[in-house]
């Protein structure tokens, strides 16, 4: 089964974690008096960077800013379907400052960015899978985004709402596999989220609390690698079950912002 899975190429958009830390709390894995390894964290940043392009993938870097420690995590500055830009409005006052050089970095490089009206906090919240976008709410992003989204970028955008504070944003509870199908931990979701997706996803890979709490479903395929923290043990297995192929990578010091592999990847689909 491993060989009908097809890779493609990707583009991803990433932030040097040179300023990182953790100085204030936003969510449950914040802890500002836990002393982060900064060294540690960007030999695992750059092993991220250097399997990414090993397995054939484009790797764009933006300049990280000195005091905003939760640049690195471009997932959230940004979601881009189509060569169109929707940039970010973050609940957290502590991170509004990270949209500007995200969009800098999009303007420099010929894309149209929309900024939004309401709080939007990029593919931390949109997931584009196929033909629609699944969109989270809950503790961030809110559903006037999820409109504005639709509007913006003409695809249908199905509402989910989350409802454990671990699983602050929806790349924590759920990641595409592919244009079909995706994985995901139910019990993240509102009853009736996991209905929805229940109905969507007959064929989902679903996940344990163990894997989610191990940052298993904050991962980045391409449609036959899945890199995946190697935590996620149970949720590996099933993967490659599926015929997928794990990539572990470990960035568990980036586990200490509540962050991992997919928060510290933006998806530029042109």
């Amino acid at each position: 089964m491993t060989d009908a899975r097809v890779p493609s190429r990707r583009r991803y958009l990433v932030c040097d974690p040179g300023h990182f830390d953790v100085r204030y709390a936003i969510n449950p894995w914040m802890r500002p008096d836990r002393p982060v390894d900064l060294a540690l964290a960007q030999r695992q940043w750059r092993t991220l960077v250097d399997v990414y392009r090993a397995h054939g993938h484009t790797v764009d870097s933006v300049k990280p800013v000195p005091g905003l420690p939760d640049m690195v995590f471009a997932a959230n500055a940004a979601v881009v379907v189509g060569g169109r830009v929707l940039g970010s409005l973050f609940l957290a006052p502590e991170r509004r400052p990270e949209s500007v050089p995200y969009e800098t970095w999009f303007k420099a490089e010929g894309f149209d960015v929309h900024r939004p009206e309401s709080v939007c906090e990029g593919e931390g919240d949109l997931v584009p899978a196929g033909r629609w976008i699944l969109a989270g709410t809950g503790f961030r992003t809110t559903r006037g985004a999820h409109a504005e989204a639709q509007e913006f970028f003409g695809v249908p955008v199905i509402g989910l709402t989350l409802v454990d504070p671990y699983f602050y944003h929806l790349d924590t509870a759920l990641f595409a596999l592919d244009e079909e199908n995706i994985a995901y931990y139910p019990e993240a979701f509102s009853p009736g989220s996991r209905e929805v997706l229940a109905r969507l996803y007959p064929d989902a890979v679903t996940a344990t609390r163990e894997d989610a709490m191990a940052f298993g479903l904050n991962s980045v395929s391409d449609g036959r690698h899945v890199f995946v923290s190697p935590g996620a043990t149970a949720l590996t297995a099933r993967l490659a079950e599926r015929g997928y192929v794990p990539v572990p990578v470990d960035l568990s010091e980036f586990h200490k912002a509540g962050g991992g592999i997919k928060c510290c990847t933006q998806e530029i689909r042109s």
